[in-house]
């Protein structure tokens, strides 16, 4: 079985910063790429970021210069540091983890954690 745990949601001030966790367990364990989507109200689930065990990494658009994506292959975690946050920020944040080895070809996901920013 593969757990996908989020963490770290909440709420905070326009110009504020939060950190996601994301910790990946059982058959998503020694994932490879693991990143995160948003979904805010209304609208469809959007890429946000994602991390390669290697550290190699991918940004949205609207993200970058703002969030930062790490991991801690040790820990099978990731983190997102998200900084300067605007309202536009506001949504459910899902982390998945693509399965490797006998799980190569998944794709897990996480039960989400809300992030509001208030203006």
């Amino acid at each position: 079985q593969a757990q996908v745990v989020e963490s770290g949601g909440g709420l905070v001030q326009a110009g504020g910063s939060l950190r996601l966790s994301c910790a990946a367990s059982g058959r998503a364990r020694n994932a490879n790429n693991i990143g995160w989507f948003r979904q805010a109200p209304g609208k469809e689930r959007m890429f946000v970021a994602d991390i390669r065990p290697s550290g190699d990494n991918a940004y949205a658009d609207d993200v970058k210069g703002r969030f930062t994506i790490t991991r801690d292959n040790a820990k099978n975690t990731v983190y997102l540091q998200m900084n300067s946050l605007t309202p536009e920020d506001t949504a459910v944040y899902y982390c998945y983890a693509d399965g490797s080895g006998d799980a190569r070809g998944s794709r897990y996901w996480g039960q989400g954690t809300q992030v509001t920013v208030s203006s």
